[in-house]
Parts: C-alpha cells; structure tokens; sequence
C-alpha cells in the first residue's frame, strides 16, 4: 500500500513496443531503473499497448517483484482495472475521474457502480478530479465534488491541462486548501525543478514524461534523467523530518 506521508513517487509504464515481446522487456528494463534509484511505485497503463499488454506486464510484476509496489490504470475501462489489480495482486488502481466529469443523473449511476467495486477490495484507489482531459458537467463547485470524491477514492489525482504539461502549484494549493489532510497527488508535469514545489501541497506525484528521453512520452526512460530525479526527492524528505 502507498503511504502518503511519506510523499511517494509513482512512475509511468506506458508499455511502448513494436510488438509484445519488445513491450515487456521494455517494461522489465524500465521497472528495474525506477526501483534501483529509489521509485516507490510503478503504474502500468495502456497509454501505447493494449489491455493485454498491460495483463502481461501486471502478470510479470506480480511474479517477479511481488514485495514492490504496482499499480494499473486501463483508459477507458475502469472496471476492467479493478478486475486486473484484484487478480494480479495490485497495490493501486488509478481512474482518471472520479468525480466531476458527468451530469448529476449519469453520475449517480456511475457512483454506485464505482462503489459497489471497490467492496472487500484489498487495494487503494486514486481517483481523478479536474483531470486532464475530462470535462466538467457536474454543474457543482470544486469543494461540493471533492467531497463526493473522497467517498470513492483513497486520494485524490488532479493534473494540469495535458500530458507533461505543468499541474500549476495554484491549483494544487487550492486542492489542499480543499482536501484538508485528505491525501491529494499531482498527476502530470512534474520534473526535476519543481517536485520539490509540487511536494509542499500534495502528498505525492505521477511521474512519466519528464523521466524518458527528451521529456517526452514517446522517448525512453532514462537512468540518468531518473536519479536525478530522486536525489532532488531525497532532499526534500530528508528536511521534513
């Protein structure tokens, strides 16, 4: 399980390959740089792969590294994600809105369903609100969903405006402001230069983009752009204690 008080950094698996063999053993040489230079957590998505492929690397993951922490989010299918976290023993399952991105009459048929699968779960839920890419039909303040989204989450995700693009320190402020002590993660566009600003409102981060080649999601994950990223988090949690 993650521990939020501890700030954990979770990096993207965004399963890019040419076919499933050269997925998973990039996957493989991607997962061995995040946890040698201090990651806490993985998350496999099916950003560039299948759902398949994400099976296939949740399937590896829990064979091979069962003492890490890994997490699985299936764009487009949230069921589908908590049905793999359950069967492949999975840490956390990520959703890109739990809130806020339908009308009040859909969404309080996707509450239930949303609520009636995380009964007897073994895993934590991290729910998107004001995410990238989702709408807001809701017709409610940010204060009156953040509130229905604390009853279906374990914390709360919220990004800026795309993929790799800066989730503003404003919002995150207003978000705490908000959650109270209700544990809030900055999704998107976290580097090397602003984690530490990130860290000072939310209670950890999704990294993906800024660790590959020319920051950028396409581009592979590199060590060096890795370690750097972490000793920058090191320094952080060394002084808040």
């Amino acid at each position: 399980m993650l521990d939020f008080s501890s700030k954990p950094i979770i990096a993207m698996l965004h399963l890019r390959g040419s076919s499933d063999e050269d997925m998973l053993s990039r996957m493989i040489k991607e997962t061995e740089i995040y946890y040698r230079n201090g990651v806490d957590a993985v998350l496999v998505e099916n950003y560039f792969g299948s759902i398949g492929n994400c099976e296939q690397a949740l399937k590896y993951l829990n064979e091979n590294m069962p003492d890490k922490l890994y997490g699985v989010n299936i764009l487009g299918d949230y069921k589908k994600a908590f049905e793999l976290a359950e069967k492949y023993n999975a840490d956390f399952v990520q959703i890109d809105s739990v809130c806020g991105h339908l009308d009040p009459m859909r969404d309080s048929v996707y509450a239930k369903e949303l609520i009636s699968l995380m009964k007897n779960r073994k895993y934590q839920v991290l729910g998107g609100l004001r995410f990238k890419y989702q709408p807001v039909r809701s017709c409610r303040t940010l204060e009156e969903d953040a509130a229905l989204a604390e009853m279906r989450c374990d914390a709360v995700v919220t990004t800026g405006e795309g993929t790799g693009m800066d989730c503003p320190t404003g919002k995150l402020s207003e978000f705490r402001r908000v959650l109270g002590e209700f544990p809030l993660i900055a999704g998107a566009g976290v580097t090397a230069d602003n984690v530490c600003e990130k860290l000072q409102f939310a209670d950890g981060v999704i990294i993906g983009s800024w660790l590959k080649e020319w920051h950028r999601d396409y581009g592979d994950v590199c060590e060096e752009y890795v370690k750097a990223f972490m000793e920058k988090v090191e320094v952080y949690r060394k002084n808040m204690q």
